[in-house]
Parts: structure tokens; C-alpha cells; sequence
């Protein structure tokens, strides 16, 4: 099927020097949609402000007639409607979700695709049926490798048409650390269409690639899985001919809440001199985040900001706080994560072929009157 639509999808490629966010690259950005900033003062993210992004079509589902199979190399092939999957035991997880491509649109050379900058991110509590459980409910054979993840969005990218899939090593899916949900509620409510009603993979700690929306299938394999959004998508590369590292963990971040008020066009901020209280989030998919620190002059010198500890919420953003005695004139905001495993947001980022994992330091210009 490669062939007849390759006329119709573009391999990927890197924006010419100066050359602008082109009409597709608006196209993408206009369905898709990032957190606005101001909502990282809720724990858990309205489902309206999470961030969101379709790789193809949302597509038309039915809840009533919906089913979902676990099959491959397994026992007993499961068939089940909704009502036969909410019989299984639930759990809820508040997981902090975020793109593999956050933060692509600020580097140079540009990757053309979905130009996000850092707000392709959001908190939710995902309510389902443990992994593990639908997996033991179908007794996984031995010599089981990968366990395939299929939704129900269908298209074409870079020629290639497909169903979406992603896969886990076995290890993973059945595994309690992360705890892989299939999910049928969002902060306590039926999936919405864009999230994934009425089924999607919940992978916590790791980028939004592998959280499979309007899931339909789970497929037990003796082999590594070697599809497109595998082996070719999300993949870190500096060249377009490498085999690459494969997307998984989230790397950590932290952001600012913006203080003040912003100006429509530039977003920079206006504060009033004086004691001025900074607070955002910050998480990583290797550990919990033990120390944020705050820059006000661009980098040169740097404080260590308050971190509230995960708490129950291993899986989640955690808050963070400062005080900033504001001077009059134009200054630069900066905050940098570091998490229990030792990683740390970079100053300088390495950049990469696709745009992912650029977790370079959120920069916000404020103006203290």
C-alpha cells in the first residue's frame, strides 16, 4: 500500500534555514492543542486543557459496540465487550502525560511536524483494568517477547498506511513498576472522543507515543514488534539512515506557572516590584523530580525552589515554589528539573532528527515595573 499514497505523504524532513512554520504545520497545530500555561495551578488537569494530539482522524466509536481482544501467543484469546472488561478490577492513577515532541518547535534546524513548544502536556486520574490482569485473565505462552497495542485511528504517514500500533516488551506490560492501565475513565468520567473513548493504553512515565488511544487490540508476540511507529517514527536520530534509540521515559522537566499578566502577542509578563511568588510543576518518567532550581537573569545564577514531594501520586507532576524579589526592568525566567536517577534539564539541548525529548529549559521574558 506504500506505493499509491506516497504522491500524497511526505517523508519527513528538517525546515530550510529561515524558512517559517509552513500552512500544514499550522493545520496540525490548529487540531491538535497544548496546556495553556495558567492551568498548571490544578493538580489534575481539566480534560478540556490537556493537551492533545490525533495522529490521524479521531475516529467514530460506539461504546456499546465496542470490543477489545487479547490474543497472539496466549491461552485462552479473550473478546470483550465493556461491561465484561469493567467487571475486572479497577484502578486509578494520577499520571502526568506528556509528547514525545514537546519542545520541537524550538529547535534549529526545525523537524516539520507538529510544532509544539512546551506545553504538550497534562495530569489526569486514569481509571481501568490493570494490564497485567487482562494478561494473566489470557495466559501468556512462553517464548512471549512483545505485547502489540492496536487503535482504531487509521492513515497514512510517510507513505506508509496503518493502524496505529505501538508496542511493550513483555516485561513491561506485565509489570507493576509502572502499573499499565487500560483505561475507560478520565478524572472520573467516560473517556471524550479525543482522549480515547472508550479505551486507551495508560503507560505512565513514559512520552504520549505509547498511551495508545481507541484501543481494539492486544497482541502477544514471540518476536520484537517492528512496525512504523517503532522503528521508523519515534526514534532519536541525527541522521536520517541510523537505526536510532528508541523513544520511551519521559525526561524531566519543570515549568512556570507565568506570573503576572502577559501581552497578547509576545505572552511576555508584567509584574509589580517587589516579593513576587513563583510556582509550576515539574516530573520525570525515571524518578521522582528531588530538586527544581530558578533562575531570574537567563542562566547566569541559579536558586534551589521548594519541591513538594510526590506523596501517593508517584506517577504525577509535582508543585514547586519560589520568591522572587522583582526589580524594575526586563529579566528572564528559568527552570530546570533534576530527578532521583541524577538526569537533569539541559541548558543547551542536543538536538535530534525528529524533535523528541527536548526538554531544554523553559525561558519566560517577564517585564517588573
Amino acid at each position: 500500500m506504500e506505493a499509491p499514497l506516497s504522491g500524497v505523504s511526505a517523508p519527513a524532513r528538517l525546515a530550510a534555514d529561515g524558512e517559517g512554520v509552513g500552512h500544514d504545520e499550522l493545520a496540525l497545530a490548529a487540531r491538535n492543542h497544548g496546556l495553556p500555561l495558567e492551568a498548571l495551578r490544578y493538580d489534575v488537569t481539566p480534560p478540556g486543557l490537556h493537551y492533545v494530539l490525533v495522529h490521524y482522524d479521531i475516529p467514530p466509536t460506539d461504546g456499546d459496540d465496542w470490543r477489545l481482544t487479547v490474543g497472539g501467543l496466549v491461552r485462552d484469546r479473550l473478546d470483550l465487550d465493556l461491561p465484561a472488561l469493567r467487571a475486572f478490577p479497577a484502578e486509578t492513577l494520577r499520571v502526568t502525560m506528556e509528547c514525545a515532541g514537546n519542545g520541537r518547535a524550538r529547535l534549529a534546524p526545525r523537524p516539520v511536524s507538529q510544532p509544539w513548544l512546551v506545553e504538550a502536556v497534562g495530569t489526569a486520574e486514569w481509571t481501568g483494568v490493570p494490564l497485567r490482569v487482562l494478561l494473566d485473565a489470557a495466559g501468556v505462552e512462553p517464548g512471549a517477547v512483545d505485547v502489540v497495542f492496536t487503535g482504531a485511528d487509521h492513515g497514512v504517514e510517510r507513505g506508509v498506511e496503518q493502524d496505529y500500533q505501538r508496542a511493550l516488551p513483555l516485561t513491561v506490560a506485565t509489570g507493576e513498576d509502572p502499573p499499565i492501565l487500560v483505561a475507560h475513565a478520565m478524572n472520573g468520567t467516560p473517556l471524550p472522543p479525543q482522549h480515547g473513548h472508550p479505551l486507551r493504553l495508560v503507560v505512565p512515565g513514559w512520552y504520549g507515543m505509547a498511551h495508545v488511544k481507541w484501543l481494539r487490540d492486544i497482541s502477544v508476540r514471540d518476536r520484537p514488534f517492528d512496525g512504523f511507529q517503532h522503528n521508523v517514527a519515534y526514534r532519536y536520530r541525527q541522521d536520517a539512515d541510523e537505526a536510532g534509540e528508541p523513544v520511551d521515559r519521559i525526561r524531566p522537566r519543570a515549568l512556570l506557572l507565568p506570573p503576572g499578566f502577559p501581552d497578547f502577542m509576545s505572552r511576555t509578563r508584567v509584574v509589580d516590584a517587589g516579593p513576587v511568588t513563583l510556582t509550576g510543576r515539574a516530573w520525570s518518567g525515571a524518578g521522582p523530580v528531588v530538586r527544581v532550581e530558578v533562575s531570574t537573569d537567563d542562566g547566569r545564577s541559579w536558586t534551589d525552589a521548594e519541591v513538594a514531594p510526590p506523596g501517593d501520586h508517584r506517577w504525577a507532576w509535582q508543585s514547586w515554589r519560589a520568591t522572587w524579589d522583582a526589580r524594575p526592568g526586563d529579566h528572564v525566567l528559568t527552570v530546570r528539573a533534576h530527578d532521583a536517577d541524577g538526569h537533569a534539564q539541559p541548558v543547551d539541548q542536543p538536538w535530534n532528527r525528529g524533535g523528541f525529548g527536548n526538554n531544554l529549559v523553559q525561558r519566560v521574558p517577564v517585564h517588573c515595573r
